[in-house]
């Protein structure tokens, strides 16, 4: 893609406007380096797209593929040129929950980017020492409605499939409402008192579950008045 300008916005747009192009580096923001992690954050994409998506990045000299020397394989990192990034996804962040939140729609609810996001945002430290396994269970879709949060020496594993043992809590909600929540949109205490979010099992992750749920970094950034998207700005 050339809109055959020699401005840096166009210039850059070449390289960061292409479908999914931001996404991917969003990922790696949030610490998301190997293929298959990259994947569950964008369960949507194909993976030639991935693929072409990180040749281009590594054309450009925004990522670099290093080998695993603990494991097969390789993984991605972002090179400081790709660093450089940050201010612009945080802007593009708040720009979005701020003036682009709207009525999500119902294709828009990832199971398993919220899931994938719920993982990487527990607050291990305000868990209880010792093995802790998470059952959230979503009772208005059909396919992978049973996901399991198995939490071992402060590592964290997501699984769709039962890992035979025994849960700790089970969180039951909509996928909507635990998306509202993610999103906070809807306090989850107030989901909690309202039995939106329902919780069984061990008292003290139930009554902690505030504490220890990550939510959207961006959650405390408030809807823009719309009335302002109907008038001409005053410099």
């Amino acid at each position: 893609m050339s809109y055959g300008q020699f401005c840096p916005i166009a210039k850059a747009t070449e390289i960061l406007g292409e479908r999914w192009m931001l996404l991917v580096v969003r990922e790696l923001f949030l610490g998301s380096h190997r293929y298959s992690d990259l994947q569950r954050g964008l369960s949507r994409i194909s993976p030639s797209v991935l693929t072409k998506r990180l040749k281009q990045l590594e054309q450009a000299g925004i990522i670099v593929r290093k080998a695993e020397h603990s494991r097969k394989g390789q993984s991605y990192y972002l090179t400081p040129a790709g660093k450089e990034l940050k201010p612009l996804v945080e802007n593009l962040a708040v720009w979005g929950m701020r003036w682009a939140r709207g009525q999500l729609l119902d294709e828009e609810l990832d199971v398993e980017f919220l899931m994938w996001d719920i993982q990487r945002r527990i607050q291990l430290d305000t868990l209880p020492d010792g093995d802790t396994i998470l059952c959230f269970i979503f009772n208005d879709i059909e396919r992978y409605n049973n996901w399991w949060l198995v939490i071992r020496d402060k590592d964290i594993d997501l699984c769709t499939e039962n890992p035979g043992s025994n849960v700790d809590l089970y969180v039951r909600s909509s996928l909507r409402t635990m998306v509202e929540v993610w999103e906070g949109d809807l306090p989850l205490q107030s989901a909690l008192r309202n039995q939106l979010v329902e919780v069984q099992g061990n008292k003290y992750l139930a009554k902690s579950m505030p504490q220890w749920l990550g939510i959207n970094p961006y959650s405390d950034v408030r809807p823009g008045d719309p009335k302002l998207t109907k008038v001409a700005a005053i410099d």
